[in-house]
């Protein structure tokens, strides 16, 4: 007779996360976040809010011998009016880097969005568990990454033997911000949105501030990546600036100007990449704002369209290749003083051969066939011998 295997429950505390700015204690557990407190006191906005909590580039990291795992959460699910049903979210399990295991956890809460009015309902439901079992059993890293699209609330951890911190690696610290596709919208799981590609095979730590629907030059996610411990920095910017239709020509080059500014002051030697959007039919010389097209909903198809008039790029709208512009101009103007700022333009990643081939399921977003290929493209250009993170690759810097 075989004594049962001694279940140990671990305190769930900052210090066995990755990738999250802040956490927050809640009633039930622990909530990680990609923004802090102070930020979001400083906008209301709910689509912030929610981006910013769903954990893109967040993992637990743990060391231990444990065979069995298993992971208490409360998952927020999202689901749309008159779209069709998402799918849950993916955790992945690395083991000593490399993946072995996928899994979901059903219940949890439910947002019901109308984006057409903007109208959202919370439904709440029951904690779920993730259980990963027959682990190897030896002494090994373990990363749980967490759902990118789900806001997730750690509420236990149980394993069969002791676990401790991943210990603190040498790797360098890649923090990146962008719009939803850096954030990860249509990719297959949370290692498999691009950021989370580029960075694994580059061997460095990703903090992803990716964040959909709100990469918006906010002076709070400047001072947010200011303030982030990080060796090597990039920003994708301008689709959502389109998308919302936020501002024109005149306010957007101070607010880049600004918001470089910013990082510069807690990171002034830094590699610091500016990248454009990439290839985007729908707003390349069209303005925004974007709208919903839920004509085809009943077949499970979503849509976006561009409903800006052409005509308005006279009177500064913005359209991606207006946005491409400016950003080069920019990024050539401040890099004679700064020879550690550089440029790469979005199409290099996604261009309009790569939408002819692999099409954007709904106009705006890459499937996880695209996001695989911009993570090698950007790996290839910003990681080789002569790229702007040259030297960075899994080596943290010295002179940080």
């Amino acid at each position: 007779m075989h004594d049962e295997p001694t279940t140990i429950d671990t305190p769930l505390t900052a210090n066995l996360l990755r990738g999250a700015v802040e956490t927050e204690h809640t009633e039930r557990g622990l909530l990680p976040h990609r923004l802090p407190a102070r930020a979001l006191a400083q906008c209301g906005d709910g689509q912030l809010a929610m981006a910013e909590s769903q954990p893109s580039g967040v993992r637990l990291a743990l060391r231990t011998r444990a065979t069995t795992v298993e992971l208490d959460t409360v998952p927020t699910k999202r689901t749309y009016r008159g779209a069709p049903p998402r799918p849950d979210g993916i955790y992945d399990l690395l083991v000593d880097g490399s993946l072995v295991e996928q899994s979901h956890v059903s219940g949890g809460e439910t947002l019901e969005i109308d984006m057409t009015t903007g109208d959202v309902q919370r439904h709440t439901g029951p904690v779920g568990t993730l259980r990963f079992t027959d682990l190897p059993e030896r002494v090994k890293d373990l990363e749980i990454w967490l759902p990118h699209d789900e806001t997730t609330e750690l509420v236990a951890l149980r394993t069969d033997a002791p676990v401790e911190p991943s210990p603190e690696s040498d790797r360098a610290v890649w923090s990146h911000h962008g719009s939803s596709i850096s954030h990860g919208s249509n990719a297959a799981s949370p290692t498999a949105t691009w950021p989370a590609l580029a960075a694994n095979t580059a061997g460095v730590d990703l903090i992803n501030l990716g964040m959909g629907g709100s990469a918006l030059l906010d002076p709070f996610t400047a001072r947010t990546m200011r303030d982030t411990p990080a060796d090597l920095i990039s920003l994708k910017l301008g689709i959502n600036l389109v998308n919302a239709d936020l501002m024109r020509l005149r306010a957007f080059t101070p607010a880049v100007h600004g918001f470089l500014d910013t990082i510069r002051e807690g990171h002034p030697d830094a590699p610091l990449l500016v990248v454009s959007p990439i290839h985007c039919p729908i707003h390349e010389a069209t303005p925004g704002p974007s709208a919903p097209d839920l004509t085809e909903s009943d077949l499970g198809r979503l849509r976006f369209l561009a409903t800006g008039d052409p005509a308005e790029r006279a009177n500064g709208k913005l359209t991606l290749e207006t946005i491409r512009a400016e950003l080069a101009r920019i990024v050539a103007q401040r890099a004679e003083e700064d020879p550690r700022l550089h440029y790469l333009d979005g199409r290099e990643l996604y261009g309009p051969t790569d939408y002819a081939e692999l099409p954007l399921p709904d106009e705006l977003h890459p499937d996880s066939a695209a996001h695989r290929r911009m993570g090698e493209r950007f790996t290839g250009f910003a990681f080789a011998p002569e790229g702007p993170f040259a030297g960075h690759d899994g080596r943290r810097s010295r002179a940080r």
